[in-house]
């Protein structure tokens, strides 16, 4: 069973402060092709998460200023994190029972990763979806 240290080996996740803009925070996220963005503080702790589904869902909706609004205004304050020793399974559980795409994996209170839906394979879905359809049959 795959551990969450083997998935962000070597990662590089995005990292912005809570006073970047919206937009630029989604020129990030386009530029490197991924779906989240972790907001930190000075020292580099986890204050919140940001996804294309926030950009969508609290920004463009509500007809907000991308260009005037701020991470710190429409992001996900103290995501649920997981440790770098869990296993693949155990994070899909967390993200079905959240309805989450991303979850951030921090090491003694650091950022050193982030895993979406789509770092899993097929075998740990497969298994998920197994659980999940058992539990829907009791």
């Amino acid at each position: 069973m795959r551990r969450m240290s083997d998935i962000v080996r070597n990662q590089n996740p995005l990292m912005l402060p809570p006073a970047a803009t919206v937009r630029y925070a989604c020129q990030c996220m386009r530029e490197r092709k991924v779906g989240a963005v972790l907001v930190t503080d000075q020292e580099g702790h986890l204050v919140g998460i940001f996804t294309g589904r926030d950009a969508i869902g609290r920004v463009i909706a509500e007809g907000m200023d991308s260009e005037a609004t701020t991470l710190g205004d429409v992001m996900t304050p103290n995501p649920r994190t997981v440790p770098p020793k869990c296993s693949a399974i155990e994070v899909l559980r967390h993200m079905f029972d959240l309805g989450c795409r991303h979850i951030p994996i921090l090491e003694n209170d650091r950022v050193i990763g982030v895993v979406s839906k789509a770092d899993f394979r097929g075998v740990e879905v497969d298994r998920l979806d197994e659980e999940t359809g058992l539990w829907e049959r009791l």
